[in-house]
């Protein structure tokens, strides 16, 4: 029988390279959107003849009953989130609510509703603030930021509903992940964004913030497979996604004007506006688990992700040759 999968967030970065994937599979695809005046709907253009929006809200638990309801879930994806770390500290009761508390919101309404549906929750390596790394699934967590104290709420109260109601929920401590969907108000997206301008003749400077944190980069269609695999696995567990590999933000600024032969010094501003008022300066994971227990491993790595964001931004910018 055709199984059926619920997405939560399905029009950001990750719900739509899911969704794609999940239809590969010949899934019935259903994904929850927020009522809004201007539907955002450009990362699943693609595919909207062939998933069925369904309308809820986070912050509206009788929302979720009903699309739980509808869709019927086989599988849960909750990946609906406040995501941009520095807006939680700006908007942190909205960030709690949403990433934190919609998490539990959508854990009861399956428990009411859907209880044998297998849940994917996204958790974060925010959740590790500055522990020393390589981090996997043991290390102590001690978030940084609204955000990240919201994503282990979420995190802890997937345990207390897998524990206490026997239900099937595996989070995925996933690791930056990133691509030509990412949205705009990321350093990466903004970086690539700005080389393409630069490039085009279009801006003459790119400012960022501090350039010398350092990230574990993956590619986000690589990412959303590690989640499927996590809900066909026996057992709901929780999984660390990353390519076990660091780069600095200066790293990806410089790879990113090498690809259009410029000089980035030429071109890069720092202003401490940019800058998170509690730093996390060092993440690399370790995905040992999840390449053991879900024959996972990433295939795209940080040189041919930073080109792909790249190339996308000049096709975007209307430069043929790209």
């Amino acid at each position: 029988m055709t199984k059926r999968a619920l997405i939560t967030g399905i029009t950001g970065q990750d719900g739509s390279y899911l969704a794609e994937w999940l239809l590969s599979k010949d899934y019935k695809v259903f994904g929850l959107v927020r009522r809004l005046s201007k539907p955002n709907t450009d990362n699943i253009k693609g595919i909207l003849d062939k998933v069925e929006l369904v309308e809820g809200d986070l912050t509206d638990q009788s929302s979720l009953l009903h699309a739980v309801k509808q869709a019927e879930p086989d599988e849960l994806y909750n990946l609906a989130s406040q995501s941009f770390v520095k807006t939680s500290w700006t908007q942190p009761e909205l960030t709690a609510n949403i990433t934190g508390v919609g998490a539990l919101r959508v854990f009861e309404a399956a428990r009411q509703a859907c209880p044998l549906v297998r849940i994917y929750q996204a958790s974060s390596s925010e959740m590790f603030g500055n522990m020393p790394g390589p981090q996997n699934e043991e290390t102590p967590m001690h978030p940084r930021s609204p955000y990240g104290v919201a994503k282990l709420f979420a995190h802890r109260m997937a345990k207390v509903y897998r524990d206490s109601y026997g239900m099937f929920i595996s989070c995925g401590i996933l690791f930056n992940h990133e691509s030509p969907r990412r949205g705009i108000e990321f350093v990466t997206r903004k970086i690539a964004h700005a080389v393409a301008r630069i490039e085009g003749g279009k801006q003459d400077k790119l400012v960022l913030g501090d350039i010398s944190a350092q990230r574990d980069w993956g590619y986000a269609p690589d990412y959303v497979k590690a989640m499927w695999l996590m809900l066909q696995h026996k057992n709901p567990e929780d999984f660390v996604i990353a390519t076990g590999e660091q780069h600095s933000v200066s790293e990806f600024v410089v790879r990113a004007f090498e690809h259009v032969r410029l000089d980035w010094k030429d071109y890069v501003d720092v202003d401490k506006k940019y800058m998170r008022p509690a730093e996390l300066y060092s993440l690399r994971g370790d995905a040992k688990k999840a390449k053991e227990k879900l024959g996972w491993t990433h295939e795209v790595g940080f040189e041919e992700l930073v080109s792909a964001m790249v190339d996308s931004e000049l096709r975007e910018a209307g430069l043929a040759k790209y």
